[in-house]
């Protein structure tokens, strides 16, 4: 038993490199995962007023757990919210699970990550601060055991995935921002 636990343990934290698709104002999947929801976002307006879209993902305990910077840019805020627990592919996990807000400032327009603690996850890891330049496809962090992220983006964003789809962090294409 202990030696699955260790197996399990070095599995569910691998880290591989991926092949980052190279395009101007692409948005690429934050996580891998299973694409849950994707909506209007109305809580919220860009810096211009422009209305946003949210794009949730699901990772499972099997998913790696790396997340990456869906587009480059500069890290304008970090904000980690305390929370709740719940399962993570509930849509109230959303907004009351803890979880890290991550501002992504592009000349394209602005891009927010929310990573999301889930029923099992209970430690989020930041590895990027304000003021941080990233390009698409840098691994920002990682959520523990079980979670989700949310992809916040302009509306505008012609959107290449639908709910239910299957992406891998860093290599499949959320959108392009017009």
């Amino acid at each position: 038993a202990l030696w699955a636990c260790a197996a399990f343990s070095v599995y569910f934290f691998r880290d591989p490199e991926r092949d980052i698709p190279a395009g101007e104002r692409f948005v690429l999947a934050p996580a891998d995962g299973k694409i849950v929801a994707i909506k209007p976002f109305p809580e919220w307006r860009g810096p211009f007023g422009e209305p946003l879209v949210r794009i949730s993902i699901f990772l499972s305990v099997f998913d790696v757990h790396v997340n990456r910077a869906p587009v480059a840019g500069l890290v304008q805020t970090v904000t980690h919210t305390p929370g709740r627990f719940k399962a993570a592919w509930g849509e109230e996990a959303s907004q009351e699970n803890e979880q890290t807000l991550l501002h992504f400032a592009t000349p394209d327009g602005d891009v927010w990550v929310k990573l999301i603690a889930g029923l099992i996850a209970r430690r989020i890891v930041c590895r990027v601060t304000p003021g941080q330049k990233v390009e698409a496809g840098d691994r920002i962090g990682l959520i523990r055991f079980g979670s989700r992220v949310d992809c916040i983006l302009p509306e505008a964003t012609v959107l290449r995935v639908r709910r239910g789809q299957s992406v891998e962090g860093g290599t499949a294409v959320l959108g392009v921002i017009p």
